[in-house]
């Protein structure tokens, strides 16, 4: 099975990557004064959602034996987020039939189109609302993470979004994609600095022209730059990954207790810049910490793999209920599941096996996207 990591040595020369992947490159500096202005906004995750979405789209170029595992795993995570919110699967015309088999019907709805694999966070569209029933759909061009997967055809599935719920499609001048992008929906944004500012997406900018037109896109009016890693996972890691806003002023932090991980010292670095910061409203923030399972169960999909991505952070918020995951570290699994119930006692948390998922190194929250209620 090719993990995420490994598609860096796999599949930056598949066919497909040179259709998108100089978009929003070597643009002149009019760039960021071309984004667009007014009243636009990102809202928090945790608000009112219109529906869900999830991409069934494995295949075995990629996943090789383990695609009807990884089929079997989306179709778990959409059948579960629709007992809560309405969900749009997107999959392939002769997989149709296929994900409706594992997905499921109710409350659910399908869209047939090509895709390259499951990202959808990264490959869909990133909502905005303008607080009068306005809602746009900021299209950051994905370009496989710095050419490193195929991705012809999920470079198209953000505008199809747009089109899909009749939203405003907004392309921005910038390569990025949505699990680079955490907001707590009143002006404050955390980002990791490895995702954005770095050659392989944004070569021709710099900090401070990406900090301007993630504002200007997002309606941010302060970035918490995370300094990130780069070149350790497919993503330059994303901050869904490392910090997450419970509300305004509330944060939670992946903190890596595993001295062995090239997480450890990552995690350490950026709790001190989470304590020390302050959002768009002068707050200082409230910052919890959650680990990642230190004995997690023993399967095909861990067992060897440096880029199993066993952490809790990558949880998805949706209407009454947490979707997190468990990996079968009883202990591990159980604070986890207590502290996100302290953190969100409104909602209902429910955690589901996606080890399958967590073989090519992504979670709940890197698989599912959202249309906020406009």
């Amino acid at each position: 099975m090719s993990t995420r990591r490994e598609f860096i040595k796999q599949a930056s020369i598949v066919a497909g990557l040179g259709a998108v992947a100089s978009i929003g490159l070597g643009l002149t500096p009019l760039r960021v004064q071309a984004a667009t202005q007014g009243g636009w906004r990102m809202p928090d995750e945790a608000d009112k959602h219109q529906r869900a979405f999830v991409a069934f789209g494995a295949q075995k170029a990629i996943w090789k034996d383990f695609t009807p595992h990884v089929q079997e795993a989306i179709g778990l995570i959409a059948s579960t987020i629709a007992r809560y919110e309405p969900v749009t699967v997107f999959c392939r015309e002769r997989e149709r039939d296929l994900a409706e088999e594992h997905c499921g019907t109710v409350n659910i709805t399908y869209v047939t189109t090509e895709l390259d694999d499951i990202w959808m966070r990264d490959t869909g569209a990133n909502f905005v609302v303008d607080g009068e029933g306005g809602l746009g759909a900021v299209d950051f061009n994905f370009n496989g993470w710095g050419n490193k997967q195929r991705h012809a055809e999920d470079a198209q599935l953000a505008a199809l979004v747009a089109r899909t719920v009749d939203a405003r499609h907004m392309r921005s001048g910038l390569v990025g994609e949505g699990g680079g992008i955490e907001v707590d929906g009143h002006g404050t944004g955390i980002m990791t600095e490895s995702s954005w500012i770095n050659s392989n997406r944004n070569p021709d900018w710099s900090k401070a022209e990406v900090e301007q037109e993630l504002k200007a896109r997002l309606g941010l009016r302060k970035i918490i730059w995370l300094p990130g890693i780069k070149g350790k996972d497919i993503t330059d890691a994303h901050v869904d990954f490392y910090a997450r806003f419970v509300k305004p002023g509330v944060v939670i932090a992946n903190l890596d207790n595993d001295p062995e991980s090239y997480d450890h010292k990552v995690t350490l670095a950026h709790l001190e810049i989470l304590k020390q910061a302050t959002d768009a409203d002068g707050r200082k923030l409230q910052v919890h910490t959650v680990s990642p399972p230190l004995n997690p169960r023993k399967s095909q999909f861990s067992r060897n793999n440096p880029d199993f991505a066993a952490g809790y952070i990558n949880y998805f918020v949706i209407n009454g209920a947490i979707i997190a995951p468990e990996f079968g570290d009883r202990a591990a699994d159980i604070r986890a599941f207590d502290l996100l119930s302290e953190l969100y006692p409104e909602r209902e948390v429910v955690q589901l096996n996606i080890d399958a998922i967590a073989a090519g190194g992504g979670g709940i929250h890197c698989v599912t996207s959202h249309q906020p209620q406009a």
